[in-house]
């Protein structure tokens, strides 16, 4: 389990996930679609809530991602339905009507109106829901909610991972408002988010204005779920949502105030927990592996660089191997497509420098190597051309991925 980071100054990690604010419920029951454990999520609010989304860019889109991304527009969606163990992918119209059906009944066993539930559905490809299952699981979900079912919706939309990914926040606004936001989140492969990211369902209690909560999640995202990679393979399913019910109390939170600061610090937080969670989760990881890139002339060059060391086959195995072999990281900066002089670049390794201005640097290998066996290694890259920095998260290649991956289906 990766180590949580501090909470930023003058919050505080709690327990709870995605109910750790008030008003919102949630269940995770078992229906059969997967071969063992829960996998059938839900997540509501007992108010009416603001929503926003992000979703996969990829072309090829799931069903329930062409379903949800349309009512999420309305901006009114008041929950969600999720399934794990069939991605309801390359499905064609009775794919997009068995989307529509979950939202339906889920609405339906609540007493809401269809769109203000949303679908997300996440697993193999090319095959369709079992509606049977998924109908009495619907039923079991809206029977199992819960203000303390957080934990289970979690579990309920794991397919790969080894453990399930959550995260709350409590913090208070200077007229003493306390506010929380709290996230899960499932994905371990195919994974190199465009946008949004694997799942990514958050929650908050916080007043927000309809017109403000597309960009905070946004910026949310671009600096967590964007630079996140585990096999840089970004899926068909990718949904990032965002549920706001105001249920704290108060004026909305006004655009460019300390107050509406707060919350993004807030949010970024969760989502860089989970983004964390997520990397050190990757099929068949050993470790949690931070690329830093600086120096670079911008946040676009910096986010290419990283990329490309966190994709590089390559570096990913030396990284599962514990082999300081700089030289496989200084040529996967240069196949990124952003110009640099090697001679002004620097590597280091676990703290160690194994790589500077143009020339091995003085190192004890083996001392390195021990030193880049923990949980958590970072990896820095720097460069001497300007001042933008970024930090892209990922995880180490084993063995176990490929037998993971060659074996999915069969």
């Amino acid at each position: 389990m990766v180590e949580r980071l501090p909470a930023p100054e003058g919050m505080r990690w709690v327990e709870g996930a995605v109910t750790a604010p008030q008003g919102f419920r949630a269940a995770g029951v078992r229906c059969g679609i997967k071969t063992e454990g829960p996998d059938m999520g839900l997540l509501i609010s007992a108010i009416p809530a603001k929503s926003w989304g992000l979703f996969t860019t990829n072309p090829v889109k799931a069903a329930p991602v062409i379903v949800s991304q349309s009512r999420v527009q309305r901006g009114r969606a008041r929950g969600i339905i999720a399934n794990s163990g069939c991605a309801n992918c390359c499905t064609g119209p009775q794919g997009i009507a068995d989307a529509e059906a979950m939202a339906a009944l889920a609405a339906q066993g609540l007493g809401l109106a269809t769109e203000e539930m949303l679908v997300a559905s996440t697993g193999v490809i090319g095959a369709f829901l079992p509606m049977e299952k998924v109908r009495a699981g619907i039923d079991a979900a809206v029977q199992a909610l819960s203000s303390e079912g957080g934990p289970d919706a979690a579990r309920a939309i794991m397919t790969t991972d080894t453990v399930p990914k959550s995260s709350a926040l409590e913090f208070s606004l200077p007229d003493g408002r306390v506010l929380r936001v709290g996230g899960i989140a499932k994905g371990v492969g195919m994974i190199e988010p465009h946008v949004a990211t694997m799942f990514a369902f958050l929650t908050t209690d916080a007043p927000l204005p309809h017109e403000r909560g597309a960009s905070l999640l946004r910026l949310a995202a671009d600096s967590t779920f964007n630079c996140l990679t585990v096999d840089g393979d970004m899926s068909t399913n990718d949904t990032v949502l965002l549920f706001s019910n105001g249920a704290a109390g108060g004026l909305a939170l006004e655009a460019d105030s300390k107050e509406e600061g707060l919350f993004l610090t807030a949010l970024e937080a969760v989502c860089a927990d989970l983004t964390r969670q997520i990397a050190r989760d990757g099929e068949g990881a050993t470790k949690l592996v931070e690329v830093r890139v600086s120096g670079a002339r911008s946040t676009v060059d910096a986010r290419r660089l990283a990329k490309a060391i966190a994709n590089s086959n390559l570096v990913k195995t030396a990284f599962f191997g514990n082999d300081p072999n700089w030289g496989r990281i200084l040529m996967a900066a240069g196949n990124a497509g952003v110009p640099f002089d090697a001679n002004t670049a620097r590597v280091t390794l676990a703290g160690y420098t194994v790589f500077e201005l143009g020339r091995p640097a003085p190192f004890d290998a083996a001392q390195v190597s021990r030193a880049m066996a923990a949980e958590e290694l970072t990896v820095r890259f720097e460069v001497d051309q300007g001042d933008a920095e970024v930090v892209v998260y990922t995880c180490d290649f084993s063995y176990d991925y490929v037998r993971i991956n060659a074996e999915y289906t069969t």
